[in-house]
């Protein structure tokens, strides 16, 4: 069964999972602006990611983000790039957003905006390995060190 995700660029369009990459991508729902979390997650993605090129294995990251107001085409790409050369950063609508939400069953609420126009999106943090064909095959907690991650992640290379 293919689930919806948001393509980058200024004019967001659906793609099914095996358009992501021609091989096996890691998602991770989040935002930029996200204080703590976020950061650390993708960059333990990004670490994972990096171990399985060392051991010659491709993967791609992608981060989906679920604060569509303010991670725009622009600021999801640059966040991004600076997280890993190949991470795929992807926006849309609010309508899109939700849609890739529900597919992958995760959870986002963004609560009021301060008094200065901040806000908090409370969101799931797993990070979901997506085979094309397959869909998600396998999940990982916050928990999981990017060694785990990619020993785990290697085997199902091994096995496509």
């Amino acid at each position: 069964v293919s689930r919806p995700a948001i393509s980058p660029g200024a004019s967001p369009l659906f793609l099914r999972e095996d358009e992501i990459r021609r091989g096996i991508a890691l998602l991770y729902f989040g935002y930029t602006s996200c204080p703590d979390v976020c950061p650390l997650d993708v960059d333990r993605n990004a670490a994972a990611t990096e171990i399985l090129e060392e051991r010659g294995q491709s993967i791609t990251p992608v981060f989906i983000t679920v604060d569509p107001a303010r991670d725009t085409p622009k600021v999801v790409g640059d966040f991004a790039e600076v997280m890993h050369p190949r991470m795929v950063g992807l926006t849309g609508s609010p309508e899109q957003v939700k849609a890739a939400s529900q597919a992958y069953r995760t959870y986002y609420k963004a609560h009021p905006a301060d008094e200065s126009g901040e806000y908090l999106v409370d969101h799931s943090t797993f990070s979901y390995l997506v085979m094309p064909g397959e869909g998600v095959v396998d999940f990982f907690r916050r928990e999981v060190r990017p060694e785990q991650m990619a020993d785990s992640i290697g085997c199902f290379l091994d096995q496509s």
